[in-house]
């Protein structure tokens, strides 16, 4: 701790980019509180703030980062977040910006679990969500244009963003051998001297962005990666993740539901490729028929409170963890065993991505020159757009529509919407939030707001 208020007062005084802490600490504040809809929309509101109203981060900077997130596993906004905030103030702004920025989803989700396992009737709560999710689709659609019209540059960009979709939506192909096609082809056309797969360039009249003015040509130390450096890194943060682990199963053994909850995570924090979409199946499965922490109608609750709350979608895993202990919790009282669950479950959850981060990161800013990476990257970018399309279609078809079969024919694996299942109101909610958005430009808190406000009122009218 010492070590971090160390840096945290160098940072201030040697950062060059006249940002400071207690600024930084506000606008991570405000992007995470604004973090709703998924990937798609938090990446799309870190890109508004951080981008194009502050510009801190210019626009190849701060897709080279989202690049390399998008290979780890865990979610790659939170990820990202860290990535931007050790960009600008060293190891002490990436916890802050990657801590704040699933605080509120860690606060909503205990609040929410709370209530349902309290109470057992969320109501309200669901009217609230109701009215938000309609929002939040009109909002990961815009994130959809808003990543498409700077990624896709050309018609080779633009295949093989159709490309993914069509592999992902359509043929369930898994994300890793998306991204590792996409980055051989960019590579090889790069190498080739192919123009399509240049590196992302950043445009505008605006000047040049804090980062990359503090940065400048030079890396500074704190992005320069060194062997030492990176021990250190890879000693503090797996001890961190582990030692809790270790501790838990040394002390109650691998039957307490603690310890089953602490190496159940951990694996899943290793092998969430894809986002929480490409995981939760798995987790669902786990959790309901293994485990039998929860029901699968509970799961499904689980993950409308974590779509519809702030931060990462993965936070869906909080509640499940808190169900676990509430159902066993030994010789604590259920609540205080099933806060301790939830947490716990979280911690192990995120406190890998700091890892792959503060690790990773610097060996990744020294590659921004090399030519045949950044058409890898290019490439990478342009096939994520069409894994975010694949995400906001998934979310459309769970929102717009009460019921979905599956399809499973030949090489075909998609869900299918039944279209009598049509949810009128909520296809008129997400048509008014699309239009303020894209036709009158509205501000996102407040249709989220005025989203919320209709649904509550649907709700008293018996509409829904």
């Amino acid at each position: 701790m010492s070590d971090l208020v160390a840096e945290a007062k160098a940072t201030e005084a040697d950062a060059g980019h006249g940002i400071s802490l207690s600024e930084a600490f506000r606008v991570w504040l405000k992007i995470a509180l604004l973090s709703f809809g998924g990937p798609a929309g938090q990446i799309a509101v870190m890109h508004r703030i951080l981008v194009e109203e502050k510009n801190w981060i210019s626009e190849s900077r701060f897709l080279h980062a989202l690049n390399y997130c998008m290979l780890l596993p865990g979610p790659e906004a939170q990820q990202l977040a860290t990535y931007i905030g050790w960009l600008l103030h060293r190891t002490a702004g990436g916890i802050m910006a990657g801590g704040l920025f699933i605080l509120p989803g860690v606060i909503s989700i205990m609040a929410l679990s709370y209530i349902y396992a309290g109470y057992g009737n969320v109501s309200f709560i669901e009217a609230l969500f109701f009215g938000l999710k309609a929002a939040v689709l009109a909002i990961v659609i815009q994130a959809v244009v808003r990543v498409g019209k700077r990624a896709l540059r050309n018609r080779v960009m633009i295949a093989l963003a159709a490309t993914a979709f069509i592999a992902i939506f359509f043929f369930n192909v898994p994300f890793p051998i998306i991204i590792i096609a996409a980055g051989v082809i960019g590579y090889i056309g790069a190498k080739a001297g192919g123009a399509e797969f240049a590196a992302v360039e950043h445009g505008g009249a605006k000047n040049a962005a804090a980062i990359d003015s503090m940065l400048g040509e030079e890396l500074p130390d704190h992005v320069r990666p060194t062997i030492p450096r990176a021990l250190k890194v890879s000693a503090v943060w797996l001890l961190l993740w582990l030692v809790p682990v270790v501790t838990l199963l040394i002390e109650f053994g691998q039957a307490n539901v603690f310890s089953q909850i602490a190496l159940f995570f951990s694996k899943m924090a290793m092998v969430t490729f894809g986002g929480a979409y490409a995981v939760l199946a798995y987790v669902a499965q786990q959790a309901v028929e293994h485990y039998h922490w929860v029901g699968p109608r509970e799961m499904l609750d689980g993950l409308g409170m974590a779509e519809t709350t702030p931060g990462p979608l993965i936070m869906v895993l909080q509640f499940v963890g808190f169900m676990a202990a509430f159902r066993d919790p030994g010789t604590l009282s259920p609540m205080l065993a099933g806060t301790l669950g939830g947490l716990l479950a979280t911690w192990v959850t995120f406190t890998p991505c700091f890892l792959w981060i503060f690790l990773g990161a610097p060996f990744i800013e020294t590659m921004r020159g090399n030519k045949g990476l950044a058409g890898a990257l290019s490439a990478i970018t342009a096939a994520v757009v069409g894994v975010i399309l694949n995400l906001s279609i998934w979310f459309a078809l769970h929102t717009v529509f009460r019921e979905t079969v599956p399809v499973r024919t030949f090489a075909l694996s998609f869900d299918m919407p039944v279209w009598s299942s049509i949810d009128v109101a909520a296809l008129a909610l997400a048509v008014a939030a699309a239009a303020a958005i894209f036709r009158f430009n509205v501000g996102m808190l407040t249709v989220l707001a005025g989203s919320c406000v209709a649904g509550v009122v649907l709700r008293l009218l018996g509409a829904i």
